[in-house]
């Protein structure tokens, strides 16, 4: 199994503004830092200028100089664009020289395109969100739509995921989404060993909320994480809201209103996330057929399962499995898997 080869843009030569660097850290920490325990290699990253700044110009004296230019993106597996200049955001102005041609290029040759943020008005500026969905900071989406009317902007979610080219909104939601590339790529297990490793959820789905009304319940919900656990260890049973209610002692409307201002989800949208998360985990570290992985995920028949699990991680439960079988922790077998059910205890 292999990760291939990453390349970020860093688009600099105008001035690298310091509070963008959380967004450039992102793809390097996710792509760049080897973790040869989970693969071996892992991804090749490239840091490719877009110019060589005069440290007097930018902001706080900062610049960064790289070891690759634009030609860098040349034969690599994905591009990402962690963001674009303030000045091309908020006056206009020109992207750096040569930047869209070199992205449109990329694109051309086969590789996936990834914006961070306001990278989302290079890839726009490239023509390569024509026709497509896709999203950026909550701030700059009304300007991004106004510039370019051929994108179908969506500004409420994390990120979209549109096959070879994808987009997320700003700050953490970045990281959401290169944990979902390395999901797509090397499997949930390496995607969540890795979010454990950097201590942040291992999976947000990129359709939840860029900002949620009440990030911070006024109460304490302490309470939200025993039953959201019980809730897991028993995904293969049917599980409705009220039965979480009851389980954290609430009623259902408050339940439902804590779950969603917690987590930016619904109780039943977040049942059918750990479902499809446990059954990519079944579908990697064991030989069950997919009849019974539907069951042992809570999502029933073979068929539901295929549909959700299609509709989340993007292709079928056999292909996922042909790709990623041997990635999780354990090969177990189906015997030891079948009897877990009649095992488990309240």
């Amino acid at each position: 199994m292999s990760a291939g080869s990453v390349a970020v843009v860093v688009a600099d030569e105008i001035g690298f503004p310091s509070w963008d660097l959380y967004e450039l850290s992102i793809p390097i920490t996710v792509f760049g830092k080897p973790q040869p325990d989970l693969c071996d290699p892992w991804y090749d990253l490239r840091l490719c200028s877009t110019g060589r700044p005069d440290p007097a110009d930018a902001d706080f004296g900062l610049a960064l100089r790289t070891p690759y230019g634009l030609e860098g993106l040349a034969g690599v597996g994905t591009v990402v664009v962690a963001s674009v200049p303030d000045a091309c955001v908020d006056e206009g102005a020109p992207l750096p020289a040569g930047l869209a041609e070199a992205l449109r290029a990329a694109h051309a040759r086969g590789a996936r395109m990834v914006s961070l943020c306001t990278g989302a008005f290079a890839l726009a500026e490239a023509g390569l969100l024509d026709g497509r969905r896709a999203t950026a900071h909550w701030m700059h989406t009304a300007q991004l739509a106004a510039r370019y009317p051929k994108v179908e902007v969506d500004d409420s979610v994390l990120y979209v995921d549109d096959g070879s080219v994808l987009t997320s909104a700003g700050m953490t939601a970045g990281l959401d989404l290169c944990l979902h590339l390395v999901r797509r790529d090397l499997g949930a297990h390496v995607a969540n060993q890795l979010a454990r490793r950097m201590v942040v959820p291992a999976h947000r789905t990129g359709g939840q909320a860029q900002f949620i009304d009440l990030a911070v319940p006024e109460t304490d919900d302490a309470g939200l994480g025993p039953v959201l656990e019980w809730a897991r260890g028993r995904l293969d049973r049917p599980l409705t809201v009220d039965d979480l209610a009851r389980r954290a002692a609430m009623s259902p409307r408050t339940f439902y209103r804590r779950l969603q201002a917690a987590t930016g989800t619904t109780p039943l949208q977040w049942l059918l996330n750990q479902r499809v998360a446990r059954a990519q985990s079944l579908l990697e570290s064991t030989d069950l057929p997919v009849e019974k992985v539907g069951e042992l995920s809570g999502l029933g028949t073979a068929n539901n399962l295929r549909h959700h699990f299609l509709k989340q991680v993007g292709v079928a439960p056999g292909d996922y499995r042909r790709s990623f079988f041997g990635s999780g922790p354990v090969r177990e077998s189906s015997a030891a898997r079948m009897s877990e059910g009649s095992a488990r205890t309240e």
